[in-house]
């Protein structure tokens, strides 16, 4: 079954929303799913429709087999959703926002009350639950937003962005948490510009771009495709000069430092190898970059390029 299900979704004005072009994508139940694209490319109008916050020209939303238009209460409890901006009424004490959120899904308040304090439990949040909003740090925040959407038991969270200046610390903290609830059973669906978070996280990935679906895969298979990865070597000892290394493409950035791109049909082993001929050892080595942000990239750039060149033949 799956949580989720869109077909043929569109939204051809714009309002501040980026167009979506016959979006189709399904989520498996139970899944931790990445949506992932540039600024404007449509995540934010995609889960718009889903949550019933923008209005759809045409397509369909399931969430659980229910339609979104037939069944819209039962599909809104189906879902918790942890937008971008925050949207509280600063003057509330932490508890209460939770607790009055349990309330528009009809949970009695001494239930409301337990479940409150489970979640802000969780959340590293307990002690802090007779301050005001106001108070809060921006991590506290975010937090604080992950337990009011949790409240009425979700078997869907959707978080835009929900990391967003929040530190390394409190990053890894609701990595955990959100590890747990979905092994728990609850399926995740996560939007991020911290593609290693994607990486950490997430099962499969849709790219989407300019309003359409460029690729829906897992993680894993969609990083094969990866073409070219770009590492950074740490020399054990300095390098006046580098020698011509046929079939490599490296670059000297200073006495113990190069950087080597490598075609996915090369390997690590050979690269050292070939340096070893020339008695060059490496101490260590790093991903330049993000294996997932240099795809993403590379597949944003490619789509485009295809979109163009079509654009251009007819």
């Amino acid at each position: 079954m799956h949580a989720l299900a869109v077909e043929q979704l569109r939204k051809v004005y714009s309002t501040g929303f980026e167009a979506l072009k016959g979006v189709d994508l399904s989520v498996p139940e139970g899944d931790f799913f990445a949506l992932l694209g540039p600024n404007g490319a449509g995540k934010s109008t995609l889960i718009g429709i889903i949550t019933s916050l923008v209005n759809k020209t045409s397509g369909s939303v399931r969430v659980f087999g229910r339609d979104l238009e037939r069944e819209p209460e039962a599909v809104k409890a189906a879902l918790g959703v942890v937008p971008q901006e925050f949207n509280f009424n600063l003057f509330l004490p932490v508890a209460e926002v939770v607790i009055n959120q349990a309330g528009y899904f009809g949970i009695p308040r001494r239930e409301a009350k337990v479940r409150a304090e489970m979640l802000l439990r969780k959340l590293d949040l307990w002690d802090r639950r007779r301050s005001e909003m106001r108070l809060l740090s921006g991590g506290m925040k975010r937090r604080l937003m992950i337990a009011r959407a949790l409240v009425h038991r979700p078997r869907l969270l959707i978080l835009d962005e929900p990391t967003a200046g929040v530190d390394i610390e409190i990053r890894r903290t609701m990595w955990d948490y959100l590890r747990q609830l979905n092994a728990e059973g609850t399926t995740i669906i996560l939007t991020t510009h911290y593609l290693e978070e994607a990486e950490s996280l997430c099962r499969h990935i849709a790219v989407i771009d300019r309003g359409r679906i460029e690729a829906v895969a897992e993680t894993g298979a969609l990083l094969a495709k990866l073409d070219t990865e770009i590492f950074v070597l740490n020399l054990k000892q300095p390098l006046k000069c580098l020698p011509s290394l046929p079939g490599f493409a490296l670059t000297q950035c200073d006495a113990t430092t190069l950087e080597a791109a490598l075609h996915r049909s090369q390997s690590l082993t050979e690269l050292f190898a070939a340096l070893a001929r020339h008695g060059i050892e490496v101490g260590s080595m790093r991903n330049k970059q993000n294996r997932l942000e240099q795809l993403f990239l590379e597949m944003v750039q490619r789509g485009r390029g295809t979109r163009a060149a079509a654009a251009q033949a007819a």
